[in-house]
């Protein structure tokens, strides 16, 4: 018996459909398509009606322009391999007056957008000032070659709410947005949403923008808890199997470094295969599988195995689920494990077998 990692397809596209909502989305597709595999999602994404596509990884974005031949792929970060940029079609980020200035020419016949760093502080340029010299120069300038096309933030803070800073960004942004419309310029793509804005948003596109950026919606997790579990379905399943059961008396110790000490006798423990060697977290490991339509407590968590915690009706080969649609990777974000996209980064896809249904 080994542990499995599967996802039922029909789902998949199911979700996929019901997140896009008539929309135009970019589908985020970065490290492997949140390791779902590359190939499986922008497939299925075309099938959706998505044919907008961003990436961090310039391999990735090379990647998907052979799936998808007459698709927009842009690239968030910056990269110097101009000419692989160029000539498979990728539009990328312009992000700061440093790099604008020093690789102008370099940029020739290259898509670019305009990226405003707002409140996350990890790439774009500082304020209006800096994107207005930009576009300044570059109608001024014969050396920049470099076709401006596009407008772009990220918003950091939209899964808070607790907090003004989305607001804060969101205004910003629009700010940014308007004064340049105002201004005369004009971008074919104009987009700043992720999973969070756009739900906040009622699955709606902001004013004059031309996508919402997607990502972790179209795998199958709730970016904040208020969104309820029935507009976005999960079409992962993760799951082992008993090798056996055990039984345990009290004051007995199981697992690693006394993890588990047995406060009762005849305690039943289903030894089961699947450890953090797979990739389950070890945070993850404090909460519960599923068995048989119950859930029991993970006890100890090893390697190769953990210990749950069962009953009588728990049997050897019986299947223990990790994570399904009625056990999803994002309760336990809200829970305190770790966010969705490193629930789903820290899978062993070497170890695991890999399914698609």
């Amino acid at each position: 018996m080994t542990a499995v990692w599967s996802v039922d397809s029909k789902i998949f596209l199911r979700n996929a459909t019901k997140v896009k909502n008539n929309q135009s989305i970019m589908a985020v597709v970065k490290n492997n398509a949140y390791h779902y595999g590359l190939e499986f999602a922008v497939r299925t994404f075309l099938e959706a009606g998505i044919n907008t596509f961003s990436t961090t990884s310039l391999k990735e974005a090379v990647r998907v322009r052979k799936l998808a031949p007459h698709a927009t792929i842009f690239l968030m970060n910056a990269v110097y391999d101009f000419d692989t940029v160029r000539n498979n079609n990728i539009q990328m980020t312009l992000p700061s007056l440093e790099y604008y200035y020093q690789y102008k020419s370099e940029l020739k016949d290259i898509n670019v957008h305009l990226e405003f760093e707002n409140l996350l502080h990890r790439s774009g340029f500082k304020n209006l000032d800096e994107i207005k010299e930009v576009l300044h120069h570059h109608e001024n300038d014969n050396e920049s070659e470099m076709n401006i096309v596009g407008l772009w933030t990220h918003f950091g803070y939209a899964d808070e709410f607790d907090v003004p800073e989305y607001g804060i960004e969101r205004e910003a942004w629009l700010n940014v947005v308007n004064t340049l419309l105002n201004e005369g310029y004009q971008f074919e793509l104009i987009h700043a949403q992720n999973s969070a804005s756009y739900y906040r948003e009622g699955q709606q596109l902001l004013p004059y923008h031309t996508h919402a950026r997607v990502g972790i919606a179209l795998y199958g997790s709730r970016p904040y808890s208020k969104l309820g579990e029935h507009e976005i379905e999960q079409a992962l399943t993760v799951k082992g199997n008993v090798i056996q059961v055990r039984e345990v008396n009290k004051g007995d110790y199981c697992g690693y470094s006394f993890a588990f000490e047995a406060t009762h006798n005849h305690t039943h423990l289903a030894v089961v295969d699947i450890g953090y060697g797979d990739g389950i977290l070890k945070k993850r490991a404090t909460h519960e599988v599923l068995i048989n339509g119950k859930r029991y407590p993970i006890r100890a968590l090893m390697m190769s195995h953990m210990f749950v915690e069962v009953d009588d009706d728990v049997h050897a080969q019986d299947e223990v689920i990790l994570y399904n649609n009625d056990i999803r990777i994002d309760e336990y974000t809200f829970k305190g494990v770790g966010a969705n996209s490193e629930q789903l980064s820290a899978m062993n896809h070497d170890s695991l077998i890999k399914e698609f249904r």
